[in-house]
């Protein structure tokens, strides 16, 4: 499976979180939104510019920006062909 940084994903996209790359405060704040490795997401929708991202996690739907979703690296889940 390969490893992708969730401002990359498309669409309808799922994943599984691999690691959150950064600290301090931004990292606390995505660590308790539940974005933590091992969690899976799928990508719903984007606004118009691409930013912010919306993504379903544990049966809610959650925002956000791009440079907060570029701290996070998601292993992809294959699709079936």
């Amino acid at each position: 499976m390969a490893h992708i940084n969730l401002r990359n994903m498309a669409i309808n996209q799922s994943g599984i979180i691999s690691s959150v790359k950064v600290g301090g405060e931004i990292g606390r704040r995505i660590r308790e939104m539940g974005l933590v490795p091992g969690t899976e997401i799928t990508i719903r929708q984007r606004a118009p510019l691409n930013d912010p991202v919306a993504l379903r996690i544990m049966g809610g739907t959650l925002t956000l920006r791009n440079n907060e979703a570029d701290y996070i690296e998601v292993e992809v889940v294959a699709e079936d062909s």
